[in-house]
């Protein structure tokens, strides 16, 4: 008889749920690029973003969006992590 034990340490069990998390991921990338265009601010030009132009030269920092981005890719891998226990 097989202990509850063995359904966690299963190979395919956990390539299955590793194989969720990847296609929960694309599908929310493949999403964005498709609604991108439609949502009403974008990322790289956000409120926030530090832009200068002189005469001569220019400078741009985008400082909102790459927090956010951040914010993001920090929640995405804390819940990879969090399926991997």
């Amino acid at each position: 008889m097989l202990g509850a034990g063995y359904l966690e340490m299963d190979p395919s069990r956990e390539l299955g749920k590793l194989l969720l998390i990847v296609g929960v991921v694309c599908l929310a990338a493949g999403a964005l690029f498709f609604f991108g265009g439609k949502l009403p601010f974008r990322l790289g030009r956000l409120p926030g973003d530090i832009a200068y132009q002189g005469r001569n030269t220019s400078f741009y920092f985008p400082v909102v969006t790459c927090i956010i981005l951040s914010v993001g890719l920090t929640l995405v891998f804390w819940i990879i992590n969090f399926f991997r226990r």
